[in-house]
């Protein structure tokens, strides 16, 4: 692995100067920070494939919506950038939210199709997707990046991000990245440092019920209602959002007979009402 004197800028035009003194391609990891090796697959990746690679670490208020958790999710960055620099990376850039946005008040939002965002994560968090879209367009257009990195297991951002790119002709190849599991199964994420220890097995009931619903889908029991049923049964105890199937290439309702389904859950974990969502192809 390269190692090379890790930048970290806070400024877009301090970003923008030294944005334009690169002649390779440049890779883009975005991210809210309190990075794990879920993350540090996607830097690993860019900095392999890339000639500079820039990780943005930035908690975007606008994808949060009123009671999230945006005032206590968790903030590292100095842990943040040993990771990166460990990894390779050129630079971090961590703006601060006055940065990102002089004014929110009557901020140009980019808006995804409503039929993208009306069902799963946008469902139950109204305005997220909006925000997200409208911070990637702007670390899109910051960085002039020829490739950025997303983490499957944001399964409908990365749908939504991959047609906003078309939609809207950003000159970027978008990168999926497989998602990473800890050895008991449990997705990587950052919210996981939420989950008090004795509640990990409750935790562990998303992972399981997706294994448990492929297994049904490999055995030929492709009836939607039954696998989702099947998935509910273990997911007993939290506070479930949604268990949902869809065909993965187009994010349209799940219909017996398709060759391809993606079933993605998200619940709450008790008492910290942490959200975790997963998913997998069945």
């Amino acid at each position: 692995m390269r190692r090379k004197n890790l930048k970290i800028i806070h400024k877009i035009n301090e970003l923008r100067e030294i944005i334009k003194n690169q002649h390779g391609s440049i890779g883009l990891v975005p991210t809210m920070g309190a990075l794990h090796l879920g993350h540090g697959s996607l830097i690993k990746k860019s900095v392999e494939q890339n000639d500079f690679t820039v990780v943005s670490v930035f908690v975007n208020p606008v994808q949060f919506g009123i009671n999230e958790d945006f005032d206590k999710y968790p903030r590292t960055l100095e842990k943040d950038a040993k990771l990166c620099k460990e990894l390779g990376a050129d630079v971090v850039f961590a703006p601060s939210a006055d940065e990102m946005y002089q004014d929110t008040q009557e901020l140009t939002l980019v808006c995804p199709p409503y039929s993208a965002i009306n069902k799963l994560c946008g469902k139950s968090r109204p305005g997220h997707f909006d925000g997200v879209a409208t911070v990637v367009s702007k670390l899109f257009n910051i960085t002039k990046c020829d490739k950025a990195y997303f983490g499957q297991k944001d399964a409908q951002q990365l749908f939504i991000i991959k047609k906003m790119v078309k939609d809207l002709n950003f000159d970027v190849e978008i990168i999926p990245c497989p998602i990473i599991r800890e050895e008991d199964g449990l997705a990587l994420s950052s919210r996981n440092s939420y989950i008090e220890e004795s509640k990990r097995a409750d935790a562990l009931k998303l992972s399981k019920a997706l294994k448990w619903a492929k297994e049904l889908w490999q055995k030929g029991i492709k009836d939607k209602q039954t696998l989702c049923d099947n998935a509910l049964k273990i997911l007993e105890g939290l506070d479930v959002d949604y268990v949902e199937i869809v065909d993965p290439e187009t994010f349209e309702d799940y219909k017996e007979g398709d060759k391809r389904a993606l079933m993605l859950i998200a619940a709450k974990v008790s008492p910290s009402n942490t959200r975790l969502i997963d998913n997998m192809e069945l």
